[in-house]
């Protein structure tokens, strides 16, 4: 068997220490890339609903009144059920690593850009990237409009949204 191999036989050392490392080893093999949701509502009368709701449910539980608490969750409820309606979800996934640099590579930044110490050139990358990790079916097209067109608040959440999931880190290298 080869190194990368998928059916590889686990090095006798790793299983004398740990009983279960096949098992590991396939949840390893298995892992699917991050996923990163970023939601959009223009209605803000549905916002300003929610975060309310929120605040009510809040209150009534500070107040240990049951009755209450059980009132401000059910509009809670209502509130969350109109926000949701009212959203727009966009989904994310994390791109192979192998496919991200190779996205990179593919938008070299122009001279200006790399003299002001840009590592891609930023005008057809974003697209590209948000288009490439979109679960949605964003095209390029669609993600050069949005970025041209929201406001720059929103355009930089969209990309940063992308952007992020690259360097999303799942792992906790525990104490000591």
């Amino acid at each position: 068997m080869t190194k990368n191999s998928s059916t590889a036989t686990p090095p006798a050392a790793a299983v004398a220490k740990d009983a279960h490392w096949a098992a590991k080893l396939d949840k390893l093999r298995s892992r699917v890339r991050p996923t990163a949701t970023m939601t959009i509502c223009d209605d803000q009368a549905a916002r300003q609903a929610l975060d309310s709701a929120r605040q009510d449910v809040l209150r009534a539980q500070i107040s240990g009144d049951a009755p209450k608490t059980a009132t401000a969750e059910a509009a809670l409820a209502d509130a969350q059920a109109a926000f949701d309606d009212a959203a727009i979800v966009l989904t994310f996934q994390a791109l192979r690593r192998t496919d991200f640099e190779d996205l990179k590579a593919g938008h070299p930044p122009t001279e200006a850009q790399a003299d002001e110490g840009q590592i891609v050139n930023v005008e057809t990358f974003g697209p590209a990237l948000i288009s490439a990790c979109s679960l949605d079916g964003l095209t390029v097209e669609d993600a050069t409009s949005f970025l041209t067109e929201w406001s720059a608040g929103e355009a930089a959440q969209l990309f940063n949204t992308s952007w992020d999931l690259q360097e999303a880190i799942r792992a906790d290298l525990g104490k000591g």
